[in-house]
């Protein structure tokens, strides 16, 4: 389905048949990303861009009909699927959404709308949860955090914020975000027209940056911008809890941002490795902070790593892991732990607590028949 606006039927059913091809894709385990080109709170360009992982065959529209405000159409496509791009996105990833950070107070001024970061955060974090993939958020928004320094020309990361977020979020990724700007653009009714409500185009742009907070390595980084129409009058408060506030215009093109967000996301980290670390060491078994959230299993085999930073001239830390020839095989797999027990001859005298743990995956066998 997509909104009619501004009269543009068209439009509508255009969008309208993009969402379903996307939904479809998506759910035959396809990537979508869209780029957006914004200059002075104006979208220039906007493309979609699909990796998919299956290849259609096929596809008709069989149905198309108004409901209210907006197109509704149904496809039917045929998709033959592919193997998987990687193995490694058999495994969930947990991330750590914080709250986000508004860069510039003085525009929320219109409408008072100074939780506008605070709902943003939480909408992702539901957003994230609700679509069955890679990602596992983790919610930690419930405190105000300064992520300025991450978003900076010099890059002046942070290391003890990724630090205390992952250590209370059991998180092997932290994402950080800013929203830069939600001011008004142009309004959109005559000002002769005075029994008309004011209307204007209000923009919203916002930024993220993810971190491994294992290596302090950034993954992942990406801006987005919209615009929509802003239907309240100037001297209103409004309330961006409210279904009222999400039910407007400009509400509805935030939550497309973070459903691309989700997307992007999901798309970024779907090959990277599933890290643990060591919780507990008993003589030959040991507990990890991998469970069952993150796709393991019980008889999974897991590597070892110790954690060996490395600190130059200057000061500057950088994280190395140095892989041991330890192999751990699990035994019990609760939701957020595991139970592992030595798998090798040698003892695991040299494994420390908060030694690295990587999922083990076998290479398949190119010439196997």
């Amino acid at each position: 389905m997509a909104d009619i606006k501004n009269g543009d039927h068209q439009k509508a059913k255009k969008q309208a048949v993009n969402d379903a091809i996307t939904q479809a894709l998506l759910f035959s385990g396809a990537t979508v990303s869209s780029v957006q080109t914004v200059t002075d709170g104006v979208l220039t360009q906007d493309q979609l861009k699909i990796r998919a992982n299956g290849e259609i065959q096929g596809a008709n529209v069989i149905a198309e009909s108004r409901v209210g405000d907006a197109w509704q159409v149904t496809l039917h496509i045929d998709i033959t699927p592919q193997q998987s791009q990687c193995s490694t996105s058999a495994y969930n990833k947990q991330i750590a959404i914080t709250q986000s950070q508004l860069k510039n107070k003085h525009q929320a001024t219109l409408g008072q709308i100074f939780d506008i970061n605070k709902i943003v955060s939480e909408r992702l974090y539901h957003t994230l949860s609700d679509q069955n993939q890679s990602v596992e958020p983790v919610p930690y928004f419930a405190q105000k955090i300064d992520v300025n320094r991450f978003f900076s020309q010099r890059f002046d990361y942070n290391e003890q914020l990724i630090e205390t977020v992952t250590a209370n979020t059991n998180s092997q990724y932290v994402l950080f975000s800013q929203i830069s700007d939600i001011s008004s653009v142009n309004k959109l009714n005559n000002d002769l027209a005075f029994w008309q409500s004011d209307k204007y185009l209000r923009s919203f742009k916002i930024e993220f940056i993810l971190f491994d907070a294992l290596s302090h390595e950034k993954v992942w980084q990406q801006r987005y911008g919209t615009q929509g129409v802003w239907p309240f009058k100037k001297t209103k408060l409004v309330d961006v809890y409210s279904e009222q506030f999400w039910q407007t215009d400009y509400a509805a093109e935030i939550q497309t941002v973070l459903n691309q967000v989700s997307v992007d996301l999901n798309s970024a980290i779907a090959c990277l490795p599933t890290h643990g670390k060591i919780l507990h060491i008993d003589d030959e078994q040991v507990v990890i902070n991998l469970g069952r959230m993150h796709g393991l299993e019980e008889g999974q085999v897991l590597s070892i790593a110790h954690s060996s930073p490395l600190t130059d001239a200057g000061g500057n830390v950088f994280m190395r892991q140095v892989k041991t020839l330890n192999k751990l095989q699990v035994i019990q797999v609760n939701a957020q732990t595991a139970i592992a027990v030595n798998q090798e001859q040698r003892p695991l005298n040299n494994v420390q607590i908060n030694d690295l743990v990587e999922i083990h995956i076998e290479k398949d066998d190119l010439f196997a028949l």
